[in-house]
């Protein structure tokens, strides 16, 4: 029996690690900065904020950082 559309596109999922996932965001205390990137690619966006001066800096996946924007207004 053929495997459902469904279990193919849940096996894929879990065979990529979620640091290779766009769904990462940098928040500093402000606000959120950047969003939807993959860990490597939060991980220098960070840095180029620190480099810039940028206060409070953090990477919490997007859910969360959607939350964090939400409690702020």
């Amino acid at each position: 029996m053929a495997p459902e559309p469904s279990d193919q596109k849940h096996a894929a999922d879990q065979q990529v690690s979620e640091l290779d996932r766009p769904m990462w965001s940098v928040i500093s205390f402000e606000r959120r900065e950047a969003g939807g990137l993959v860990y490597a690619e939060a991980v220098r966006r960070m840095a180029e904020l620190d480099s810039a001066g940028v206060s409070g800096l953090c990477l919490l996946r997007d859910k969360a950082a959607e939350r964090v924007g939400a409690s702020k207004a």
